[in-house]
Formats: structure tokens, sequence, C-alpha cells
């Protein structure tokens, strides 16, 4: 079950009060720089959390046409309902924004600007509780990071198919159920990498299942290495 922390308390809580019940993520965004898309990001990465933890969820956002650009271009859906319905609400906003009632998650702020190809990378790398500097040194480490990556998973794609691990599942799932710690997802694929005991084709499958969380397009240079 996930457990994020409730800015208005300060303490870890349950997401949902139970995994099957229609839950509501809402993004308040009223800007349009990259700290705002970055509120719209974790509310997609939440979603996701949540779904694939088997929670029905809707999102909600209603964000200027040029940030609405700028998120579609980083892949994060696109807003599928209101605030209003039955089910528990989770608000996904700056600190300090204003709310109704509802788990709180605050995002704190972005400076600079990044290329799309790399945003996303470098803001999921940092915790969300954390404002981030998009100065060179995390550019240069998103973009060799990503591309690293999207090799790799494209040469364990022509490798025999192999199910996750279901210790590595176990670690992948706990990391983002944990306040949704992101980075120690990042954390547990390095050492996938690195693992002599994980076959090439369950590390393939393994950078997949996570890229569920992710969307950071893991396979998409499937097909390009011989």
């Amino acid at each position: 079950m996930l457990r994020i922390t409730d800015a208005r308390t300060g303490e870890p809580t349950d997401a949902v009060n139970a995994r099957r019940s229609l839950t509501r993520v809402v993004a308040h965004v009223a800007q349009g720089d990259t700290s705002a898309l970055r509120v719209l990001l974790v509310a997609d990465v939440l979603a996701r959390a949540l779904e694939l933890g088997g929670t029905p969820v809707v999102t909600v956002a209603d964000p200027p046409p040029e940030l609405r650009a700028r998120a579609d271009a980083l892949g994060i859906r696109r807003a599928e309902g209101g605030i209003l319905g039955p089910g528990p609400v989770l608000h996904v906003l700056a600190p300090g924004e204003p709310a109704p009632d509802g788990i709180r998650v605050e995002v704190a702020p972005v400076t600079g600007t990044a290329d799309p190809s790399l945003l996303r990378m470098a803001l999921l790398a940092r915790p969300r509780q954390e404002p981030v500097d998009l100065d060179s040194a995390c550019l240069d480490d998103a973009r060799e990071t990503l591309g690293h990556w999207r090799r790799a998973v494209a040469t364990w794609a022509t490798r025999p198919s192999k199910p996750v691990p279901e210790q590595v599942r176990h670690e992948l799932r706990a990391a983002w159920e944990d306040d949704l710690d992101v980075p120690a997802v990042l954390d547990v694929l390095r050492r996938v990498e690195r693992a002599e005991d994980v076959p090439e084709g369950a590390r393939f499958e393994t950078y997949a299942y996570a890229d569920r969380l992710l969307g950071l397009e893991l396979t998409r240079d499937i097909g390009t290495v011989r």
C-alpha cells in the first residue's frame, strides 16, 4: 500500500483507505513555469504508482495552454475528470498553495530550463521535496543515464526473456510505495544492472516494468542494436 507524507501533518499516511477505491489526483497549477511542470509530473507518477497497486485513478488538472504543451512533451497524462465525486483526493501542489480537504503532496520548486528530452529524467532523479537546479551537471547526468539505459535495454531485449525476479519486484514496489521515492527506484535499477545473478533477459523485463512508473521510454531504442 502506498504511503505518502501529508504536508498538513508532516506524517506518512496511507494514500488511499481501500485499494480499489476510486482516487482523484489533483494537480494545482496556475503558472506555466518549470516548477508548475514538476507539480504535474509528480501527479502523473503518483497516479501511475496507485494504478500499479490496483487503485483506479482519475487525474485532475487545469494548466494554462503553454504548460499543457510542455507537459505533453514530457508524456504527462492529461486530466481525465473533475475534482467532485466520491472517494479520496490527493492534492499535489507547491508549498503554501491553498487546497481543499485531502492529503497534500508538496513539490519543491525548480530553477533553470532544459530540453524536454532530458527534463523528466532530471526531475525524477531528485526527491520531490528538494528544490532542483537544472544546471549543466544535473542535465549531463540525466543525458548520460538515459542514453546508457536505453542502449542497455535495447541490448537486453535481444536476449531470451526472463521474468522480473520477485526480490527485485519487491524492492521496486517498496521504494515507490515509501512516500513515492523515485530516486530509490532508480537506485534499484542501478543495482540490477550490476547484479551478476540477474540474467540480461530479466534485466530487460525489470526495466520495462519500472518504466510503467517512470515513463522514461527506456524501451525506445529496441531494434537499434544487433
